[in-house]
């Protein structure tokens, strides 16, 4: 399997995160990454520098979308963790760059609660960074698609995903 780099930005370029999953295929809904409990994550934010995942894990970064998720296996008590981006790019044979712009959803396993997480950081980056009108326009639309798509269990975030992640432990 190919190793593809997949690299959170902050919209001032700065690094925000970084991890490494293994390129498991491509289908109508984007290009799916395993990232396999115990997969590096580096941190350039906060006190620690690197940590590791602690669950499996398929990343799935949409062919076009404001957003990215991560499906997470148990024994994590979240089932979906959705970062809103800047549509993804190849910048390299084995790199994809997005610009993380905080705002995340979270759908809990247990319940199926969704939540929206980091709101006020958007809020204080959109101003601090500038963001221009289309990223905030574009980053409040992908959060209400999401927050409809999670909460009504549409696909792929229903059953779909479930097929990428059962190959992560053979990635």
């Amino acid at each position: 399997m190919t190793a593809v780099d997949l690299i959170l930005r902050k919209f001032d370029g700065s690094p925000h995160r970084q991890v490494t999953g293994r390129l498991l295929g491509e289908d109508a809904y984007g290009t799916w990454l395993a990232t396999p409990r115990g997969s590096v994550v580096s941190y350039h934010y906060g006190s620690r520098p690197t940590g590791l995942t602690r669950a499996d894990a398929v990343r799935l970064i949409p062919a076009e979308g404001w957003w990215m998720a991560m499906c997470l296996a148990e024994p994590d008590a979240r089932d979906m963790y959705c970062d809103v981006t800047t549509p993804a790019r190849w910048t390299g044979p084995a790199e994809i760059t997005v610009i993380d712009l905080d705002i995340d959803l979270v759908r809990y396993r247990a319940d199926g609660r969704v939540e929206v997480e980091d709101e006020d950081e958007f809020a204080e980056h959109r101003i601090s960074l500038g963001y221009p009108d289309e990223i905030v326009q574009g980053a409040l639309q992908a959060v209400a698609e999401l927050r409809e798509a999670l909460t009504q269990n549409d696909e792929p975030f229903a059953d779909h995903y479930r097929k990428w992640l059962g190959q992560v432990g053979r990635a």
